[in-house]
């Protein structure tokens, strides 16, 4: 089976690497959204004309299975997509977020106070809250808009992301001191939280989506073998195929996907 994963831009590419790692059995196909990059300040329209680009291009590569590893795009146009675009399109397709799999994990830790860390379109979609009411759950989630980490964390600029997002942590804890557990909602943070484990130590747990997202996928995958059956525009493989697709490229970004994969891309663009 091909599984495609989409975002904004190069954040999605520690999902990948934690995916693939958990399931190298799988093809896989990543399209980073990097010509549009930031999705936080475009219109719920744009970002979903933009979502449904990728999606075709995913499902074109031959991808069964795609999960949104933005953030804010699953906040703003997941369930568009599957209730419109899939049926009319794809039906025998899914699309996943990673919402939803974070709030599971969130309550099967059994949290009464936490933290979402976010971009503000996904603060202000209001996406977790939704999902914690829908599940009847007295969780109290605080959240905090965090613009500047993602054009600081994309140059790279770790130990400058890292000083706001611990101001902002902060603030957000001594202001509600209760908090015990932080989502870092958006595929960017990932890269910060070994640092911010360092930084909170014990105090503070911190879910990252590069964590939740493996071991929810393996469920799902078991759960709906129908997929391995569907086969699209590249046809069967009979060996894996891991393929990454940028949208606008810089110089600079070879570096930054082999450090966000971990050493794993080649020379031809495929993961070993």
């Amino acid at each position: 089976m091909k599984i495609g994963l989409f975002d904004s831009g190069l954040g999605g590419l520690t999902i990948l690497r934690a995916v693939v790692k958990a399931l190298p059995e799988h093809s896989y196909a990543y399209y980073g959204d990097t010509a549009n990059l930031p999705y936080g300040d475009k219109s719920e329209e744009e970002i979903y004309q933009l979502s449904m680009t990728a999606m075709e291009y995913l499902f074109g590569q031959g991808c069964s299975l795609i999960i949104i590893a933005c953030n804010t795009a699953s906040a703003e146009t997941l369930r568009r997509l599957q209730d419109e675009y899939l049926p009319a399109r794809y039906p025998e397709r899914r699309i996943l977020g990673v919402i939803i799999p974070t709030i599971e994990t969130l309550l099967d830790q059994g949290v009464t106070e936490g933290l979402l860390m976010a971009t503000k379109r996904t603060v202000d979609s209001k996406k977790y809250e939704r999902e914690l009411e829908k599940r009847s759950s007295a969780l109290m989630l605080h959240t905090v808009a965090t613009p500047g980490l993602v054009p600081l964390i994309e140059a790279r600029k770790e130990g400058e992301a890292l000083t706001m997002a611990t101001e902002y942590i902060n603030k957000a804890v001594e202001a509600n001191p209760r908090i015990t557990h932080i989502i870092l909602g958006c595929t960017h943070y990932t890269e910060l939280k070994t640092a911010l484990r360092e930084v909170f130590g014990e105090k503070i747990i911190f879910l990252s989506q590069d964590e939740i997202i493996p071991e929810k996928l393996r469920e799902y995958v078991l759960a709906h073998t129908e997929l391995t059956a569907v086969v699209g525009g590249e046809g069967t493989q009979t060996e894996p195929t891991r393929t990454i697709h940028l949208t606008a490229h810089r110089p600079d970004y070879d570096r930054i996907t082999a450090q966000l994969l971990g050493g794993v891309l080649v020379d031809d663009g495929q993961m070993a």
